[in-house]
């Protein structure tokens, strides 16, 4: 087994502490600033003062390029070309390794313009917890090698990463047709093993079906990341949103935070497919019936809204003859998900006792 390929965090955002110098880090657990090396505390900027409502965007405005000034950033960004993460560089750095496959990456000269991020959902559980969260899930692995666990309890350091995702809000106004099937049930005989019996035949009878659904969806979630595969972030749901808090470059201490690689129009395509598909479900439960035909659905969408969010995940990775094997933790709630390798040994060994069982369980069948 090779080491792990997930190195040392670096701080993408420093905060000096006031007391000795060193780089502040925010600490999940405090929901404050904390100085590993002095141990002096620091209230996130703006301690004590109310706290603003997160904004909405309006989608029009962001599709058309026409944020304000004060809505963008510039940024050096480069794509990993191992896992397409879109890896972030500050201050002089122009090189460093990617945080979600430790590949070595630089940066060109060049510079990009992003839409900032309008809120952060806080880390709420520390490395340690998480790591405990990952142990625990490792553990009840079946047909995982031995050095899964071994890895587990070796406690090696995990990333904290806040990765980007879009929220879309929008009302919208569907008409629909179709038709509405009812089902009823016709007598009929019929001969079996040389007897007549009768039988309950299913039948529906269709009638038009039209009319109109309303819904208003608010903050449809929609990954904007290509670095992690998607059906692993979907598995970290549900995020509690309601727990959002207005951006402010302290969450990120001590953390990384990568940019958004799903751009402002597809993340909306996403959104859009996720709407229709509840739309549709809302026009089969408003036509009724036993069964339903949808014909065709025209939905009007309004008080279009958008944001940029920043969600905390916990990364490490496992290198197994040759290949990572990447884990993801929920930093609010510690679900985890990822990948794993098989041992080709213990599912010899299963086939072979289930083979075993199968003959001892054939021999006593065949001895009654």
């Amino acid at each position: 087994m090779e080491d792990d390929p997930i190195s040392a965090p670096k701080a993408e955002h420093r905060f000096p502490c006031d007391s000795c110098g060193s780089d502040l880090r925010y600490d999940p657990g405090a929901g404050r600033l904390i100085c590993d090396h002095c141990g002096n505390q620091q209230a996130l900027g703006g301690g004590g003062a109310p706290v603003r409502p997160i904004a909405e965007l309006d989608l029009e405005t962001g599709f058309a390029a026409a944020l304000d000034a004060g809505e963008m950033r510039e940024t050096r960004v480069t794509n990993c070309p191992n896992c397409a993460a879109q890896v972030e560089f500050e201050g002089p750095d122009h090189a460093t390794e990617c945080p979600f496959c430790a590949t070595p990456v630089v940066v060109d000269t060049g510079v990009s313009r992003q839409i900032k991020p309008r809120g952060v959902l806080p880390f709420a559980l520390d490395e340690a917890t998480a790591r405990d969260a990952m142990s625990t899930w490792l553990g009840r692995l079946w047909f995982a090698p031995g050095g899964l666990q071994e890895y587990a309890r070796k406690g090696r350091r995990m990333q904290g990463i806040y990765v980007p995702y879009w929220t879309y809000d929008a009302d919208t106004k569907s008409s629909y047709r179709g038709e509405r099937g009812t089902v009823y049930y016709e007598t009929r005989t019929v001969t079996r093993d040389g007897k007549k019996v009768q039988e309950q035949i299913p039948k529906v009878r269709w009638q038009p079906a039209s009319g109109r659904v309303k819904r208003f969806f608010d903050d449809v979630l929609v990954l904007a990341s290509n670095s992690l595969p998607k059906r692993y972030t979907d598995a970290l749901e549900p995020w509690d949103l309601a727990a959002l808090e207005p951006y402010a470059p302290e969450y990120l201490a001590g953390f990384r935070a990568e940019a958004y690689a799903v751009s402002l129009q597809d993340g909306f395509a996403q959104a859009r497919d996720h709407m229709d598909r509840v739309i549709e479900r809302d026009v089969r439960f408003d036509i009724g019936g036993d069964r339903q035909r949808v014909h065709g659905i025209e939905t009007q969408l309004g008080n279009l809204t958008f944001k940029h969010i920043l969600l905390p995940v916990w990364l490490a990775a496992y290198k197994y003859r040759g290949k990572t094997y990447r884990f993801v933790v929920n930093g609010r709630t510690g679900r985890v998900q990822g990948e794993r390798p098989y041992s080709a040994i213990k599912i010899a060994i299963a086939v072979v006792l289930g083979l075993i069982a199968a003959a001892i369980i054939g021999y006593l069948a065949a001895q009654q």
